[in-house]
């Protein structure tokens, strides 16, 4: 079994087969944690918010990746279903928390005047690695089914995100 680093290095550069052993890896959930919370850091300290602002985003963090997986099983397991797929929200919730791997070029916003495009860069990245995420999980043999169930449950987060702020008053 590769290490969590291995896995980090191969979930960035794409490797179909990483996402296949992390989805069967029930014990990897604590890695894909780690994953998202080092995300989050490097993209905390980046834009600067402080120690408060660190324990905030990632918190954050953590409950989007977890809402963002339960909606893509939800929908990729559900109601776009193929007949070979066969998943729970846990495979999701690991493989979906690896793709987060490129986010932690985030840091190099810290470089003065990269950080719109380093933010750029590990946005498209991570949303690469997420639809192959989500076809190796959902098993897949379309990728445009897997960036079908991407976009709607991107547009379903959003959607409750509004709703959660506007009832905040934000």
């Amino acid at each position: 079994m590769a290490s969590f680093g291995e896995r980090m290095v191969r979930a960035a550069k794409c490797d179909v087969a990483v996402y296949e052993e992390i989805e069967a890896d029930a014990g990897a959930t604590g890695q894909a944690v780690a994953v998202v919370v080092l995300s989050s850091v490097a993209a905390g300290l980046a834009v600067g918010g402080g120690v408060g602002g660190l324990v905030v985003g990632t918190l954050a963090s953590l409950l989007g990746w977890a809402l963002w997986a339960y909606l893509i099983y939800w929908i990729g397991a559900r109601w776009l279903a193929e007949p070979e797929t066969n998943a729970d929200w846990g495979q999701l919730l690991r493989t979906v928390g690896f793709a987060n791997t490129p986010g932690i070029i985030r840091i190099l916003g810290l470089i003065p005047g990269l950080r719109g495009i380093t933010f750029f860069v590990a946005a498209v990245w991570m949303l690469v690695t997420t639809v192959i995420a989500v076809r190796q999980a959902l098993d897949y043999r379309s990728t445009g089914r897997a960036v079908g169930v991407c976009l709607l449950g991107w547009i379903v987060q959003w959607v409750v995100l509004a709703i959660v702020l506007g009832a905040l008053g934000r």
